[in-house]
């Protein structure tokens, strides 16, 4: 019998690893979309770190395409992670902080300040998580959907950076949506429309 002229067309499937990186982001991820969405920011205090994801609903025309009652694009994704974590001193497997908690809360003041923006628009879903994961969920989250806020304006999770640092820019958040009082005092290289034209570009 002649086989030289039968070939075989052999496909590599990748065995499926639930603990591979990946798909252990993904079921943190997963965890956290399937909470309850809840008012910004949280009204009982909790302890903890974690990820969070935060949704528009209101009628600004440049997020038309994200604003909806359903949630399902959130417009800024981010993480609160334990102190130690954040320096990189100490490997942390769990916290008795509240740093989730303020970080929600940081949030809904610069949303506040915000001369155009209302917190009643905002919607917020939260997942306290054991602090190895958070980074990786954060990064998927991003990766995945792209939120505005993380990837088109920069600078919604930013502080005053303080009088010795008062030649910065001013971010494209602040710019967009004026109302913190340090941001005034950096200098706007774009203007609302440029940035506009930017969110109309992602949008398409």
């Amino acid at each position: 019998m002649q086989f030289h002229h039968i070939r075989i067309r052999t496909t590599m499937t990748k065995a499926y690893d639930p603990l591979d990186y990946e798909n252990l982001a993904r079921s943190v991820v997963a965890a956290l979309l399937e909470s309850a969405s809840t008012a910004l920011p949280p009204t009982e205090k909790f302890s903890g770190s974690g990820v969070y994801a935060l949704y528009y609903t209101g009628s600004l025309p440049f997020y038309s395409h994200i604003s909806s009652s359903d949630l399902h694009k959130p417009i800024y994704v981010g993480k609160a992670v334990p102190t130690g974590a954040r320096k990189g001193s100490r490997r942390v497997e769990s916290d008795s902080s509240a740093e989730l908690y303020r970080r929600l809360h940081d949030h809904a003041k610069s949303i506040e300040q915000a001369k155009n923006l209302d917190l009643a628009e905002f919607q917020a879903r939260y997942l306290v998580v054991v602090p190895v994961w958070i980074t990786l969920a954060e990064r998927f989250l991003i990766d995945h959907f792209q939120p505005v806020w993380n990837t088109v304006i920069d600078g919604f999770g930013n502080h005053d950076p303080g009088s010795g640092r008062r030649n910065m820019r001013r971010p494209h958040w602040d710019i967009i949506h004026p109302g913190r009082s340090w941001a005034v005092k950096l200098k706007a290289t774009e203007t609302v429309e440029e940035i506009v034209r930017l969110i109309d570009a992602q949008a398409r």
